[in-house]
């Protein structure tokens, strides 16, 4: 499955939160957070969740296929 852009750093940007902020509030290192907003990495279901509830949206606004 190919990966397409997600709006992740858009969200954070928009928030105002560092990528240390983010991944300190959905348990994940820095550089996971690095690898999803690259399109390198495809989040689990559960983290997908987690940043989705981190910006108070639907996991279909951040992700895409």
């Amino acid at each position: 499955m190919a990966l397409s852009k997600n709006l992740l750093r858009e969200r954070r940007e928009a928030k105002g939160l560092s990528q240390e902020a983010l991944a300190g509030m959905v348990g994940v290192s820095r550089q996971t957070i690095i690898s999803i907003e690259g399109a390198r990495y495809m989040p689990s279901l559960e983290l997908a969740l987690r940043l989705a509830k981190a910006f108070r949206c639907k996991v279909e606004e951040l992700f895409g296929v």
